[in-house]
């Protein structure tokens, strides 16, 4: 199974941005798609979750109000819209598939991650 991230790019705060991340392969049974970021000397954190079978969605609070996380029907793509950015939603930010459906915050819980996708958002 390969996840791939794409759509990110160098915005300016208060702008917005979507970011994608499509799996293809076999074999493979979702119960929850996450994104994470990790920014410039730091950890990775959780950013959102999205439950594939009731579309339940948990969000860090940093990103609360601002960012949402869905899917497409054919349950291949997993889109993140962020509006509102703010410079410290500078990160690398990487997607990832889970067989579970519980601890969606927690990286070890996903088997499955993409490349990742660079988004800046300047001041």
């Amino acid at each position: 199974v390969q996840l791939q991230a794409s759509g990110g790019g160098l915005v300016q705060a208060g702008d917005s941005l979507t970011l994608s991340c499509t799996a293809s392969g076999r074999g493979f049974s979702v119960y929850t798609a996450g994104w994470f970021r990790q920014a410039p000397g730091k950890g990775r954190e959780f950013v959102a979750a999205l439950n594939y079978r009731d579309r339940s969605t948990r969000y860090a609070d940093s990103v609360k109000g601002r960012f949402t996380i869905s899917r497409d029907n054919a349950k291949i793509t997993v889109f993140l819209q962020m509006n509102t950015l703010k410079p410290e939603d500078t990160a690398v930010y990487y997607c990832a598939a889970s067989p579970y459906a519980i601890d969606v915050w927690a990286d070890w819980r996903y088997d499955y991650w993409g490349q990742g996708t660079l988004v800046t958002v300047s001041s």
